[in-house]
């Protein structure tokens, strides 16, 4: 019904993930975000690096299954920026992966979550993750597809964890859909551990 309102009204469009009331808008969702699910699949992970976790909400939510876990998440630099304040020993930001990977020191996972497709060239953003060496790669709401550019209009309120936000606004995001033959070839080294329509587990 939202949306159709969106279609429906006038309304200020914001364009890209680094837009500033974005970036605030997931900043304080993030803040007020509590988690109620743990994350199984942290159990026995002690680094992970989030290729664009946001503010922080999935490190919430595998702290519950890993209370010592340390978390680089890689994000914007208006994120990154944003984010800063809520770093701790255990959670840091970073714009750079290398940086990030770097921070962590042996790598277990890198983790993403719905984030791979607005990469300016997913298939190399997911080369250049696999290149870390992390033993297990794990993508989550991975858009697929033919490999063509998309646009995606989406309201303010519903970016960030948590519940949705009254704002009056959208986002409009461009995004790539991912071709499966090129993002399975992108892992040389690791093997198909287990996979779902749009997840994949990889390890080495």
């Amino acid at each position: 019904m939202f949306g159709r309102l969106l279609n429906s009204l006038p309304l200020k469009t914001l364009r890209g993930y680094e837009h500033p009331e974005l970036v605030e808008m997931v900043f304080q969702k993030t803040l007020a975000y509590e988690p109620t699910e743990a994350m199984p699949e942290m159990a026995g992970i002690s680094t992970v690096l989030d290729f664009g976790g946001g503010c922080g909400a999935h490190y919430k939510d595998a702290a519950l299954t890993a209370a010592n876990i340390r978390w680089a998440i890689v994000e914007t630099a208006p994120m990154v920026r944003r984010a800063k304040e809520l770093e701790t020993n255990s959670l840091k930001f970073f714009t750079d992966a290398q940086e990030a990977a770097s921070w962590l020191g042996e790598l277990d996972v890198v983790h993403s979550n719905g984030a791979l497709q607005y990469a300016a060239d997913p298939i190399n953003k997911a080369k250049e993750l696999c290149d870390l060496r992390p033993k297990h790669l794990l993508w989550y709401r991975l858009l697929m597809g033919d490999g063509r550019k998309l646009s995606q209009i989406s309201p303010l309120g519903d970016n960030g964890p948590g519940k949705q936000r009254i704002a009056l606004k959208r986002v409009v995001f461009d995004r790539t859909t991912i071709r499966e033959d090129q993002f399975l070839s992108a892992h040389q080294g690791y093997r198909l551990e287990a996979r779902g329509p749009d997840w994949f587990k990889f390890s080495r």
